[in-house]
């Protein structure tokens, strides 16, 4: 460590150099009533920091963050944020600069071990009003194409079995509520912060029904006493890396796990709270009993948005997003299939109009100092792709609207899969089911429909000929051209 950094903890919080905002908050005086599971970089970027604002302010200081994960390598995350108190750097990039703050919302983070014992623990404390979760859009057990619960899944049979030693998060958080209901303590509101549409609905099917496979009482008792609100989250976030650290380091402070993000965030939330909530609208949140169309244009026009730019950068050998808009063909693929297919499948909300929220996210996109790589983006298609991109498909389909854009991600998807970028180097794989993927990919090759019969991702989709024949058309030519000569094709 270089003597010009200062290591990041509570003692040496006033030893940062002037030019970098910290809490004002006497972080021994808070107390918790959130548990976040999944802790990643988004959380610490987008629902950390608004609790933090809050606590600028004097408020919630009973609402502290205890962080929590279920997988091997939260652990590790554990005791990187445990080695400086839980403080997080936030570096806000911009175009025309940045701004550095330390927030100071998290105070704990519960030990990551087979059973989930301690997380069980921590969320049975009556303390605990709020269980939040961010664990990706794949990690919620329903079905990509039907979002049916699937009750079939290793992991949930085992949560079933082996209800007081669960795997997963859902499972822990059953557990905790048994817990609280034998005790006589009140539920608490599970709050997603993933990108799913109807998200809060989404998580209380998963626990519910898990619940219901063990003790169908407590099922109907967590269906009548908690709640799960719906959610729109937003900011633009990536993975920490060499870079990241570097930029900190340069900052005068040694932060294991400090988080890049953009200059815009929104949150847009269901006021649906069982046992209270914090005042997240005074720093800049939104309640809305409207969430669904706030939640439509972002997931269909940024999430989808993400996956049309992606994939088509990932076989032409860009590394990033920002690389993506800077590329002519990639930026102008973006705004034909956002602007003519996706925006009629999509109604204004207050202050914006399909239109304009493309060229928001246009410019946010391009946003040069956020360094949002392809393969993150890219990452778990079969998720993604199914969440964000088949929904405005069909609805485009039904409508009798234009879908060749929509046929031609998908086509890319395809051929990404298989495995190589145009220059001959290897895609890592990059998806749950990637084995699966490839095998197909490989024989869609030759006969394209085989990547459409795939029934758990697409549904009957492959039986509509329009979309199917789109299809069959753009992978061929993507095979015999390449990408750019898809994209010069759909552009003119």
């Amino acid at each position: 460590m270089d003597e010009l950094t200062v290591k990041l903890s509570d003692a040496a919080l006033a030893s940062l150099p002037d030019t970098i905002q910290r809490p004002n908050y006497d972080r021994g005086q808070l107390t918790p009533g959130i548990v976040h599971i999944g802790l990643g970089n988004f959380h610490r970027a987008h629902q950390a920091w608004y609790l933090h604002r809050l606590m600028q302010q004097g408020l919630a200081h009973d609402w502290a963050i205890v962080g929590a994960g279920v997988r091997p390598a939260d652990e590790e995350q554990r005791k990187r944020l445990a080695a400086q108190d839980y403080l997080t750097t936030l570096i806000e990039l911009d175009p025309e600069g940045q701004s550095v703050e330390v927030i100071g919302s998290m105070i704990g983070y519960v030990p990551v071990v087979d059973g989930n014992g301690p997380l069980i623990e921590q969320m049975a404390d009556p303390a605990i009003r709020i269980v939040a979760l961010t664990v990706t859009e794949g990690g919620y057990y329903i079905n990509p194409v039907t979002k049916a619960f699937d009750s079939a899944h290793p992991d949930i049979q085992h949560d079933a079995a082996h209800p007081e030693t669960p795997r997963t998060a859902f499972g822990a958080m059953i557990a905790a509520l048994k817990l609280r209901k034998a005790a006589g303590h009140a539920a608490f509101t599970g709050q997603c912060c993933d990108n799913l549409q109807g998200n809060g609905d989404i998580l209380r099917q998963t626990v519910v029904s898990l619940a219901r496979l063990s003790d169908p009482d407590l099922a109907d008792w967590i269906d009548r006493s908690c709640s799960f609100p719906n959610a729109m989250v937003d900011c633009i976030v990536p993975a920490s890396g060499s870079k990241e650290l570097a930029l900190v380091q340069a900052l005068g402070i040694d932060d294991a796990a400090p988080v890049t993000h953009e200059n815009f965030r929104q949150w847009v939330i269901e006021d649906n709270f069982c046992a209270g909530r914090p005042d997240w609208d005074t720093v800049g949140a939104t309640f809305s009993d409207n969430v669904h169309a706030f939640e439509t244009m972002k997931i269909r026009i940024l999430n989808g948005g993400h996956q049309i730019v992606s994939n088509a950068g990932e076989l032409l050998s860009v590394e990033t997003i920002a690389g993506c808009m800077a590329h002519a063909g990639i930026n102008s693929f973006f705004r034909k299939v956002a602007t003519d297919e996706i925006s009629p499948q999509v109604h204004a909300v207050p202050g914006m109009t399909p239109e304009a929220y493309v060229t928001l996210i246009n410019q946010r996109f391009s946003n040069p100092k956020i360094i949002d790589t392809v393969r993150r983006v890219a990452f778990d298609g079969s998720s993604r792709h199914t969440g964000f991109l088949l929904p405005t498909l069909r609805e485009a389909l039904a409508a009798g609207g234009p879908i060749a854009g929509l046929a031609l991600t998908e086509a890319l998807w395809a051929r990404l899969c298989e495995g190589t970028r145009e220059d001959g180097s290897a895609i890592t794989p990059n998806d749950p089911i990637w084995d699966t993927l490839n095998a197909v990919a490989r024989a869609a090759k030759e006969r394209p429909q085989a990547w459409l019969e795939q029934q758990d991702l697409y549904g009957d989709l492959a039986d509509n000929s329009r979309f199917a024949e789109q299809f069959d058309h753009w992978l061929r030519l993507l095979w015999r051209e390449g990408t750019q000569a898809a994209l010069d094709a759909y552009n003119r």
